[in-house]
């Protein structure tokens, strides 16, 4: 016997891509922003990382690579224009690599924001002005705080990450989409812990790609004493 068509109206609210099934991927490819890792692309919901949703990114320590993942999308987003912030960056951000990657130094913007990581993040956000914005939040940052991140990154055309402890892949979070990340003999394993679809697949081994002599994206490892006196926002260059 053979399956009933699905009414016309049902079949026109299931194709929209703000519209996910279970055993599907979620779709909106033009809110996507690829990876420029194909494997990886083909794991992330429309095709890339997520714009207009809260990403979390959890690592067990710094050093892994972990900012040459996401530097091909973050060089996209700088060559279309856009600004970048980085809010409370556990190192500075190291000038040659990133600019190696494509960036433009003087539309990147870091932001010495101690405490109140979340609080500037959600601002940045919210104002629209940025294309990404990727922070790393004290480690007990609530609920709360997690829930208003995700309210201001919900639709709005921006790339919004937090850096958190692998530790607490277990506690719930309303992010849409949370990825742990670990060293790998090839460069770094990608482990999808939630994501709006079916199940994630089984851990990605990743080579990366290491931009300019370097093989750090950030490589300074604490803010410095100049810019410790500089101002609480300011442009890499």
């Amino acid at each position: 016997m053979s399956a009933m068509p699905l009414p016309a109206a049902l079949a026109d609210v299931l194709a929209r891509g703000d519209v996910w099934r279970g055993d599907t991927l979620a779709s909106l490819p033009e809110s996507a922003i690829p990876s420029g890792y194909a494997e990886l692309d083909a794991e992330l919901p429309g095709g890339g990382w997520p714009r207009g949703n809260l990403i979390e990114i959890m690592v067990d320590r710094s050093g892994l690579g972990e900012m040459s993942l996401l530097l091909p999308s973050l060089a996209r987003l700088s060559a279309e224009g856009g600004w970048l912030a980085l809010v409370a960056p556990p190192w500075l951000p190291h000038a040659p690599a990133w600019a190696a990657a494509g960036l433009v130094l003087e539309r990147l913007v870091v932001v010495r924001a101690g405490k109140q990581a979340a609080w500037c993040c959600e601002q940045l956000v919210a104002s629209g002005g940025f294309a990404g914005v990727l922070a790393w939040p004290d480690a007990g940052i609530d609920a709360r705080a997690l829930r208003r991140l995700q309210v201001a990154a919900e639709g709005r055309p921006t790339l919004t990450c937090l850096w958190r402890p692998v530790s607490l892949a277990s506690t719930p979070s309303p992010a849409p989409l949370r990825v742990a990340l670990a060293a790998d003999d090839r460069g770094l394993l990608v482990r999808i812990l939630k994501r709006r679809g079916r199940p994630a697949a089984p851990p990605l081994s990743l080579s990366l790609h290491r931009p300019g002599r370097t093989n750090r994206a950030l490589a300074v490892p604490a803010l410095s004493l100049a810019a410790a006196r500089g101002a609480t926002a300011t442009a890499v260059a």
